[in-house]
């Protein structure tokens, strides 16, 4: 009875241990590496846009404040656009008025009458993450802000963001907002994205404007004689018991909460070279959200670096020779133009893998490249492969793990002579294999 004993525990305690495995990890191995206290969050390379860990990142969830990066960005593209200026000024409306008198939004204290430039209104909302500056800003890009947000959302389009839903600039919900909600959105409505689309948000607006990191860096600012504070506290050197909560080599980027939200962030982080972008959405407290993006940054800077898997020139074994039709040569050698390098995980150098993709509209219908050709010239592409057990999937839809397949040498074209003698040949060799073929057929 005791040997039955054990054996039953045994198998139990399997049972359980392979049922918690897969409760863990349905469909990676993200679980068993992190665990992040948020209902959805994602980790990304900021320069790839390479997926290092994602939970639940296509849930569609409310981003609260981290709206404003879509209009951080509109304003930063009206700027290059020279539309506004930083220097350009403007008034608030009574609107915006009536959003930063309310002391539940917790604003800045606009005044009616009064001049602000487009430097200030912006500080204020990437910094103190202000309403009222941020409608501001809005009406005087799009005249109201209901045109405001048909822009987010064509930008949103053009990004190709996955999910989202742009009903105003702030990421108040429309309810807040009283009968100020934007013409053409619901009273009731709010804002909502995935943690991918706020992710790849966040890789537009860095990637795109690098400079609004210059500002939304900034621990404090001072705004018409007040000093506002970052809502970021993991930016190095936040004032007083803020700065419990920093972390190297963040820079921004962008916070948010709204009871329907909870707590959320964007955050964005670069030491020695390497940048992460990482988001967490619906954590328990305004502490939490940045405790658990600091988890996901130290998962990226510990187990990930950048290294160079093939380097330029390389060549593939057995297919680094391609056929060439109507030329000098029969062949021509092909190699990497650079270097192919990725992040790569512990341990994990040897699961990637090279495999070439040559350019279909290079070659004949037999498969081969055409003479003549120049030396360096591009016939196709050179791909990393993952063969490991975790799923690295990208933000953005091309392979950002591929480089050009050239040439290594010309080849001139055949002389006609040389191409007609070719030709003969191939005729009486057609007409021998069709002699060959008909007295078969007479057997």
């Amino acid at each position: 009875m005791k040997q039955v004993f054990n054996t039953s525990l045994a198998v139990m305690l399997a049972f359980i241990l392979s049922t918690s495995a897969v409760w863990m990890n349905p469909g990676n191995t993200y679980a068993a590496t992190v665990n992040v206290e948020a209902k959805s969050a994602i980790l990304v390379d900021a320069d790839s846009g390479k997926i290092l860990f994602e939970k639940e990142a296509d849930l569609t969830l409310p981003p609260a404040s981290m709206t404003k990066m879509m209009t951080e960005y509109l304003v930063m593209e009206a700027i290059q656009k020279g539309s506004i200026s930083w220097d350009t000024t403007t008034q608030i409306s009574q609107y915006a008025y009536d959003i930063s008198a309310n002391a539940n939004f917790s604003g800045v204290g606009l005044k009616m009458n009064k001049d602000y430039t487009v430097e200030e209104l912006y500080k204020a909302m990437a910094i103190n993450s202000d309403n009222a500056t941020t409608i501001t800003l809005a009406e005087l890009i799009a005249g109201t802000e209901a045109e405001f947000v048909k822009m987010m959302n064509e930008k949103a389009k053009e990004m190709g963001l996955p999910d989202y839903e742009f009903v105003n600039s702030t990421g108040l919900n429309n309810s807040h907002l009283g009968d100020n909600y934007p013409e053409g959105t619901a009273p009731d409505a709010t804002n909502m994205l995935s943690a991918r689309s706020s992710a790849l948000l966040a890789y537009h607006l860095i990637n795109d404007y690098p400079e609004s990191l210059d500002i939304s860096s900034q621990p404090t600012a001072e705004f018409d004689g007040q000093t506002i504070t970052n809502w970021n506290w993991m930016i190095p050197d936040m004032p007083g018991a803020l700065s419990q909560f920093g972390y190297d080599g963040v820079d921004g980027l962008k916070t948010g909460y709204t009871e329907l939200a909870g707590n959320t962030f964007t955050g964005t982080a670069e030491q020695d070279g390497q940048r992460f972008i990482a988001v967490v959405m619906k954590t328990d407290s305004r502490a939490s959200r940045f405790q658990q993006t600091a988890k996901l940054f130290d998962y990226g800077f510990q187990k990930f670096q950048e290294q160079t898997l093939y380097e330029a020139g390389y060549q593939l074994e057995g297919e680094s020779e391609i056929e060439v039709a109507k030329g000098k040569e029969d062949q021509v050698s092909v190699e990497t133009n650079t270097d192919l390098q990725t992040l790569v995980k512990n341990g994990e150098d040897d699961q990637y893998s090279i495999e070439y993709n040559l350019s279909e509209d290079q070659l004949d219908e037999d498969g081969k490249l055409v003479a003549p050709i120049e030396k360096g010239a591009k016939v196709g592409s050179a791909s990393l492969v993952y063969n490991g057990e975790e799923s690295y999937d990208n933000l953005l839809s091309e392979n950002q793990n591929s480089v050009d397949l050239v040439t290594t040498g010309a080849v001139e074209k055949s002389s006609w002579f040389m191409l007609m003698i070719g030709g003969v040949g191939e005729f009486f060799s057609d007409i021998f294999t069709g002699a060959v073929d008909m007295v078969k057929s007479w057997f």
